[in-house]
């Protein structure tokens, strides 16, 4: 009962107000006031403010709230713990690249650029061969920086 008459008197309030407001030539304000000032009445009129008004007090839905709070503040402090190093799903990714393959960060051309056949080195010696390791070196420092 007290919802409905605090939406009232605010509604009438507003309504005032923008009266003033169109009194004063400003009509295009004047209506969004009164726009404005119509969604208490409108509210109340609807049972939103009942509704309202009864969920907010009683116990069981505080309660409810602080239920939902712990929850964030739980979801809050694993995030803080996963990201200052404490395990988490970076340390079992990295375990697990590990473990499938070592030698990931290894030139992939070493062994395979100088283990050509006879017959193509004869045919290819008008071209300077250029060593694997210097055509890679800054792209392999550039994801070294990354820590790829």
């Amino acid at each position: 009962m007290l919802a409905e008459t605090v939406c009232s008197a605010v509604s009438a309030a507003g309504l005032g107000i923008a009266a003033i407001t169109a009194y004063r030539k400003r009509f295009l304000a004047a209506t969004r006031i009164a726009a404005y000032s119509l969604v208490p009445v409108g509210l109340v009129l609807t049972g939103v403010v009942e509704w309202v008004s009864g969920l907010v007090f009683k116990p069981s839905t505080w309660a409810g709230v602080g239920v939902l709070g712990l929850a964030w503040l739980l979801f809050t402090v694993s995030r803080a713990v996963e990201r200052r190093g404490g395990g988490g799903r970076k340390a079992a990714k990295s375990a697990q690249r590990e473990a499938v393959a070592p030698q990931a960060s290894a030139p992939s051309l070493g062994a395979g650029a100088s283990a050509q056949p006879a017959a193509k080195q004869g045919k290819q010696s008008k071209q300077p061969a250029a060593a694997p390791a210097d055509d890679f070196s800054d792209i392999e420092a550039i994801l070294k920086k990354h820590g790829i």
